[in-house]
């Protein structure tokens, strides 16, 4: 191609292919058909269509999580915009780098009100409101560095989504083709180093501990030998549910997503740890009640934000640097160092036992659930959920997630995203010979239907298992504990699900006994492509409510009993 053929559709096209990616979502439209004609072209990326913005960006975005690269949405400017940004803001809750690139409306045209098709006055704003950052090209020449700055932006720590604008005008522009993408290198910051004096202090806390414990955050995803370093020292481990799987929650050492949300047993043990060291993790209200989950007293928090310091809980010492970064230099300051209450161990992997145990037993005729499924599973296959019953008694805190890149589910708490992240993960994990299995429920799943299509179009090697309650069971819960039990607006009518199978063409299986959920699963697992599992929950009986909504299991009817 001539450099006076060489457009700014070109240079979108080029671009992503020199940052490496491989993969891309979207749905073209009046405001892209130039950059979806480049990458069409070229043929160098893979170019899945969800049925809805919204679905595609969910895809983007756990495709990026379970990738560990750049996830990519292409919308439409306007109204697909729009439609993104329930994706764009689960990405953003989830830390996951998304590079979102929309048209829009001739530059002529924009912020002008003047009713051109698909104009929304304002949309870098709201594009903004909900990303990392949100850019607009101007003139043909700037969008190589606009794009560089939005990638980059995208991925460096804390990652998030990024929006660019380009108008439709300029994506047909000629511009010179720039140089730098024969070697683009992103301008991504290394790690942010701590100081020394900072792990100097730290050290000295730690030095003194008889019963020390990490929690791990997002923000240590990429630090799984660092946090073992600090296991093989003695300490005990536990994650925050986006940052499961950093240690395998299989080690017993760890408590992994038991990090005592629902557990009292979880957080009386914690009144016997001395210090915790807190590492890329904003302990988030969500999933400690509110902050109501009772931490050891003494925190070390090690983060690459300054403004966690203090943000949730109070930390005795803050330090600011990478995860990774703080926890080695821990390791190596400790080694030697510090002496651990020799029963620690075994009262630590005692706790976890009777914990789960009691946990499982308040689940119902689902306490063996999560055994099952572990077991059906291979130890590396992607685990996404919705929000869902089981995903919030169950699914986020006791099945055993083994890798920092094999955990998917809607950090915002939002009921929907289950199916298109489950696909955006299985197009990351199929080329890496694993499977991906996705758990929604009946209601969450309905929301976004129609991707069914994508996942039978691109043959995602996906187990996607239906809780089927004929309801918003979540949602009952809450309006049992505070509507008096009225269920206003909580029953979707949903398709029968055998028949919606055999309509898209994706193999079907049922589970209607508990004691079949696993072999059914498996069954499914061993189909290639995507497969359908409905799990008949009114067949099966009722889920028991999840905490705060339930008497926190057998563990808290013991202690009332005992008068403790």
């Amino acid at each position: 191609m001539s450099s006076s053929n060489y457009t700014v559709a070109d240079l979108v096209a080029e671009f992503l292919h020199a940052c490496g990616v491989t993969t891309a979502f979207g749905i073209v439209s009046v405001h892209n058909v130039p950059m979806l004609d480049a990458i069409g072209r070229r043929n160098a990326i893979r170019f899945v269509a969800p049925r809805g913005e919204m679905g595609g960006g969910h895809m983007a975005d756990a495709y990026a999580r379970v990738s560990g690269g750049l996830g990519v949405l292409i919308t439409s400017t306007g109204p697909g915009a729009a439609n993104a940004v329930p994706a764009l803001v689960e990405a953003r809750f989830a830390g996951s780098p998304v590079l979102h690139i929309t048209g829009q409306t001739p530059t002529r045209f924009i912020d002008r009100d003047m009713g051109s098709v698909h104009d929304v006055p304002g949309q870098t704003a709201m594009l903004a409101s909900v990303c990392k950052a949100a850019y607009r090209v101007r003139a043909a020449g700037e969008t190589f560095g606009i794009l560089t700055r939005a990638a980059a932006e995208a991925l460096t720590a804390p990652a998030g989504p990024v929006s660019v604008e380009i108008p439709i005008d300029l994506q047909r522009a000629a511009v010179e083709r720039p140089a730098g993408l024969d070697h683009l290198v992103l301008p991504i910051p290394g790690p942010l180093v701590p100081d020394e004096k900072a792990l100097d202090e730290a050290a000295e806390i730690f030095a003194k501990a008889k019963r020390p414990m990490v929690w791990l955050g997002n923000g240590a995803k990429h630090a799984r030998a660092q946090a073992m370093a600090l296991l093989e020292l003695g300490f005990g481990a536990v994650n925050s549910w986006n940052g499961r799987g950093i240690v395998p929650e299989d080690h017993p050492m760890t408590f992994g997503g038991m990090n005592g949300n629902g557990s009292p047993r979880i957080q009386e043990f914690y009144q016997t740890v001395d210090a915790m060291l807190v590492a890329g993790s904003r302990l988030r209200a969500h999933e400690t009640a509110e902050l109501s989950v009772k931490l050891p007293k003494t925190i070390v928090q090690a983060d690459i934000d300054p403004r966690a310091n203090g943000r949730t809980y109070p930390s005795t010492l803050f330090v600011h640097g990478d995860a990774a970064l703080v926890m080695e230099g821990l390791a190596k300051r400790l080694k030697g160092r510090i002496a651990v209450d020799p029963a620690f161990a075994a009262d630590f992997q005692e706790t976890k036992r009777r914990a789960v145990a009691e946990y499982c037993e308040g689940l119902g005729p689902y306490a063996d659930f999560p055994a099952q499924i572990r077991k059906a599973m291979p130890r590396d296959a992607v685990w996404v959920r919705d929000v869902t019953m089981s995903h919030t008694t169950w699914g986020n805190r006791i099945f055993p997630v083994l890798g920092p890149r094999d955990s998917v589910h809607p950090v915002g708490a939002a009921i929907g995203p289950g199916l298109p992240l489950g696909i955006g993960a299985a197009l990351a994990a199929g080329p890496q010979g694993r499977k991906t299995v996705v758990m929604t429920g009946d209601g969450g799943f309905a929301v976004n239907l129609p991707e069914l299509w994508t996942a039978v179009q691109e043959r995602a090697d996906l187990v996607t298992i239906v809780m089927n309650d004929r309801g918003y069971g979540i949602i009952k819960v809450i309006q049992n504990a505070v509507a008096d039990g009225r269920h206003f607006a909580a029953d979707p009518e949903l398709p029968k699900l055998e028949p919606l199978a055999a309509l898209v063409g994706m193999p079907f299986f049922r589970v209607s006994e508990a004691s079949a959920f696993g072999e059914t699963v498996a069954k499914a697992l061993a189909v290639s492509g995507p497969v359908l599992v409905e799990v008949d929950m009114q067949a099966i009986g009722a889920i028991p409510p999840y905490p705060p909504y339930s008497n926190m299991g057998v563990y808290a009817r013991d202690r009332a009993k005992a008068g403790g």
